[in-house]
């Protein structure tokens, strides 16, 4: 096979060339690359050959003879493309028939080559051919024959599967609509492209183009030709022959289903009676559908069912028919949509309804997730009214639903996406046009449409800026900040952040360093470190569309007030436009208040020896050890079967090698420490601006930050860690695999979280890696990012001792945190919880599984939609894993043992206090373990702000609305 001789010679040539092959192309030398190739007649093509089945390759007029199986003819490769697939992964210009279909898949990198040829699909579609802008003519290189044979064969071979199927059913289906195999194109994207190049070429075409890419709507066509009739004397004969090729797509886009055809087919189709019958009942409905309204709820239903059933058809030929089908029907409801408008309140609400069946029948939602929302609409709209707050219910559904559709495109293709992004930015512009090509386009304009409603009759509008469909935002965090407003799109982990700016991104990095406000497109959860940081200390958050986040790139720049009340609502205004009353929140005495102060006078320095995790509780938090530690030891005491055995290295420990003389310095590691805080004092009061300070003690505590990384450890102390290590945790120190927790006096103070400011290293097993990774832990109190979180909201921050909590791995299959209260609903008898698979799960912003657990019913807040975990191998480190998301995380005994886990937390330790508490833990074969336990802190100022009170409308959610008002 030509691919066994293609594997043969990389394997000669990096035998050759071992450094030249093996070596990691940059971004830049792949931009470099593609300029190339698109300048290049045969772009990343070498010649045209015979590629013959017995793994010969013949000359182009030499054609594979018959005797050894004939052959195909299409295009090589350059050695320059070849070398990209080898060193980083990357296949441009891919020729289906040239691959084996393992290979294609590419199971083991997540689908990546799948994925990436559908990427180098839509860059050609908007970039002219991209990397074959001229090698698109180059004649043979591709035969469409044999693709489309080669794309039969790969789906029906892939359609055998039904587990891949169920976990797959939306990359599948998108899958089709770019691999030829039945003569098919993708006919939206095309019409989306042709518009754009159109616009980019003729500017005034941009208000049809932003029509068609935004509404597009049958009409569209009319408009079309009546530009063109009205512009042609001012055209170009290429815009010309472009305006009209684009007609053409329209028109095949808009053009009618054929029902008959679609029931001939499915008559061909070979399964159980019940199923088939099933469907072609539903297309006969949607057939004789007398109104666009019945006509979308038929398909929608249609799609639902296909969905649900096309595993009864047992032929993999008959689930390929029958994907087509269903991708046939999708686009038929996409052109049709448009047209059904609403009356009033009752139909809108029965729209959103029906586009949540089709989110689920095109793959955007889960069949389980769907199960979860499906009802609460319908079960409300039995009445002839309904009550504000059932209202906002239903709103939050449909706002859940268009959510959950973006972000299922988000994660089957942002990591592909990022990669190319770095060399090709238009590859950016991926996701957004598979959004706009699904139902969640309509289903987020009908849901912005009731947004927009309930928030008039709510009387609780926000206030951003001039921008549209603001019913898309609510607050997270209460909170006001005053800075320059940066809008981040797209990959957030090249931006340098600082305190006194208001940040908006599509996604905020898990190591955000203190920000003055921050508006994230995805919000992660409701429990991640970033999110609880932002919550305990009063910084304004809240969550926007994709849309809205587009339209606020224009105000980037701009020196804002923004402001976020404890009820949701947001206000961000230009500077321009603040009140005397939102001026004076800013003022020294008011800031003053947030300042908190590190008790040191209980630290006990004189324990220097290893100690056993079960000899502390509570009161140890903040004199021997940090509350990580201390707290574990308390619940080791309360549930001993939940947590696993442990030692710490106490702040005596730490405090007697900070002793030691430091390299270079001629004074010991805590002298030059504490020099360095005397020093910022001074330098305060000579004059020198807060900025020189703290770039003067950035670069201090960096020296620190390297030297206790190298500082040698004391021999009493190795002696003592492993004589401790084998007695507790039953081996040798090397042959147990465990976490370093940095556990500072810090941490988890009335006032002040700190949570995920300092390093927990994964997954260690080898007796050096665990040596140098006490040093680590130490030293990542001295992180920029540490310092700078403490140095804004700690008046001595010099004061912070780091203990260490060693603890074995848990190989968990899942994991998360729960908050022993509602963290929107603000109900202490609800449980907030959040789920990652594998280790470290919701506390890293991962998108997460969050559930609203009450007395009476589990609510599915988000599902996860994080595209990968990571899992414990027992040799230690940490392996890396895809995720799908069929099914939930939680099962119903999960959810019922963390129900008891609560229960016990507040008979156990709420007893006097009635605090929450922020729980980390998770479930491995469905047995529950205990990480760690934290007060829950909020800002209390924040809560109580009388300006922020002063924003939050005062609403009736008992209000009763008739279902027969216009919207």
């Amino acid at each position: 096979m030509f691919i066994k001789k293609i594997t043969s010679v990389l394997l000669l040539a990096m035998l050759i060339q071992p450094i030249s092959w093996a070596q990691k192309q940059n971004n830049q030398e792949i931009k470099s690359l593609v300029e190339s190739y698109k300048k290049d007649v045969r772009g990343p093509y070498y010649r045209i050959k015979w590629f013959c089945k017995d793994g010969s390759i013949r000359d182009p007029k030499d054609p594979c003879p018959d005797d050894i199986g004939g052959g195909i003819q299409h295009a090589s490769f350059k050695e320059s493309a070849l070398k990209l697939r080898t060193a980083n992964h990357i296949f441009f210009g891919d020729i289906l028939a040239a691959v084996e279909k393992e290979d294609f898949l590419d199971f083991h990198n997540n689908y990546s080559r799948l994925k990436q040829y559908q990427l180098g699909k839509y860059l050609a579609s908007v970039d002219d051919g991209w990397i074959l802008r001229k090698g698109q003519y180059y004649r043979g290189a591709i035969q469409s024959e044999d693709e489309q044979a080669w794309g039969r064969d790969f789906f029906e071979w892939l359609l055998k599967d039904d587990d891949f199927l169920e976990r797959n059913f939306y990359l599948v289906r998108q899958a089709l609509k770019d691999i030829p195999h039945n003569g098919d194109s993708n006919i939206a994207q095309k019409m989306r492209s042709e518009s754009k190049t159109i616009s980019e070429d003729y500017e005034p075409f941009m208000d049809i183009r932003i029509k068609i890419h935004g509404n597009p709507e049958a009409s569209d066509i009319e408009l079309v030709r009546s530009f063109l009739s009205k512009h042609r004397t001012k055209l170009t004969d290429e815009l010309k022959k472009d305006l009209t090729s684009l007609l053409k797509t329209m028109e095949q886009y808009y053009a009618p289903i054929d029902f008959d055809d679609i029931e001939a087919q499915l008559e061909n189709l070979d399964s159980t009676q019940t199923a088939k019958q099933e469907i072609i009942t539903l297309l006969e409905k949607s057939k004789a559908s007398d109104t666009t309204q019945n006509l979308i709820y038929n398909l929608s239903e249609l799609l639902s069912t296909i969905r649900l059933r096309i595993t009864d058809f047992e032929n993999s030929k008959d689930r390929l028919a029958l994907l087509d089908i269903s991708n046939d029907i999708e686009h038929t409801l996409l052109t049709k949509v448009q047209d059904w408008k609403p009356k009033n309140l009752y139909h809108t609400l029965d729209k959103i309804n029906t586009l949540i069946c089709a989110a689920n029948g095109s793959g955007l939602i889960e069949n389980w997730e769907y199960q979860k929302i499906e009802n609460q609409i319908a079960d409300l709209l039995t009445e002839d009214s309904i009550k504000l707050n059932d209202l906002e219910a239903i709103l939050g559904a449909g706002r859940s639903a268009v959510e959950w559709s973006a972000a299922m495109v988000k994660a089957q293709y942002h990591e592909d996406v990022e990669i190319y992004s770095e060399f090709e930015p238009k590859a950016y512009g991926f996701i957004d046009d598979r959004i706009r090509s699904s139902i969640a386009l309509n289903l987020g304009e009908t849901v912005s449409d009731l947004g927009n409603f309930v928030s008039k009759v709510s009387n609780s509008n926000n206030k951003v800026m001039n921008i549209g469909n603001q019913s898309a935002i609510r607050g997270l965090n209460p909170g006001y900040a005053k800075g320059e407003l940066v809008v981040v799109d797209g990959n957030p982990d090249g931006i340098e952040v600082t305190t006194d700016k208001i940040y908006i991104f599509e996604k905020p990095p898990s190591d955000l360093k203190p920000v003055a406000g921050i508006m994230t497109v995805s919000e992660g959860n409701l429990v991640s470190h970033v999110q609880l940081l932002a919550r305990n200390l009063g910084i304004p958050n809240a969550a926007l569309s994709d849309a809205n986040l587009k339209d606020l790139k224009k105000y980037s720049g701009q020196t804002v007030f923004y402001a976020v009340s404890n009820k949701g609502n947001v206000v961000l205004k230009p500077e321009s436009d603040v009140t005397e009353v939102e001026a004076n929140l800013f003022n020294t005495k008011q800031q003053e208040k947030n300042i908190i102060t590190v008790p040191t006078s209980q630290i006990d320095l004189d324990k220097q020896s290893v100690v056993n995790m079960r000899d502390v509780d509570a009161r140890d938090s903040g004199r021997l050890c940090g509350p990580k530690a201390a707290n574990l030891g308390e619940l080791k005491k309360l549930f001993p079967d939940k947590v696993v055995e442990g030692i710490i290295i106490p702040f005596g420990v730490f405090r007697k090698h900070m002793d030691q003389d430091m390299p270079n310095e001629n004074k010991s590691y805590w002298k030059y420490l504490n020099d360095t805080f005397k020093r910022a004092d001074e330098m305060k009061s000579d004059g020198s601006d807060s900025e020189e300070i703290e770039n003067y003690q950035l670069r201090a505590l960096s020296k620190l930050h390297e030297a206790i990384i190298d500082m040698p450890l004391e021999t009493s102390f190795l002696k003592d860690l492993k004589s401790n290590f084998q007695s507790i945790l039953g081996d040798k120190l090397g042959d147990v695999p465990v976490f370093l927790r940095s556990d500072t006096n810090m941490e988890d103070l009335k006032e002040f979280t700190g949570a995920g400011l300092n390093l927990t290293l994964f997954n260690i097993r080898e007796e050096d890696e665990i040596l140098k990774g006490i040093k680590r832990v130490w030293a990542s109190a001295y992180t920029e990012r540490s310092f700078k979180w403490r140095q804004r909201y700690l008046s001595n921050p010099e004061n912070v001792f780091p203990s260490i909590l060693i603890i074995p791995s848990v190989d968990v299959d899942y994991s998360g945190v729960m908050i022993t209260k509602g963290v929107n609903s603000g109900n202490d008898d609800d449980l907030t919880v959040a789920f990652s698979k594998g280790a470290g799960g919701a506390v890293d912003g991962q998108s997460a599984e969050t559930w609203l657990i009450t007395k009476d019913s589990n609510v599915l807040l988000a599902p996860a939609r994080q595209s990968d975990y990571i899992r414990l191998p027992k040799l230690g480190g940490t392996k890396k894993y895809s995720a799908t998301f069929e099914a939930p995380i939680l099962n119903n005994q999960n959810i019922e043992d963390i129900k008891g886990l609560a229960k016990e937390i507040r008979r156990k330790m709420d007893s006097k206090n009635g605090h929450a508490y922020d729980v980390e833990f998770g479930f491995k074969d469905n047995k529950l373990w205990l990480f760690q336990i934290r007060p829950f802190v909020e800002n209390k100022q924040a809560k109580s702000s009388d300006y922020l009170s002063s924003i939050a409308p005062k609403v009736n959610r008992n209000k009763s609305i008739k279902l027969s008002t216009t919207l």
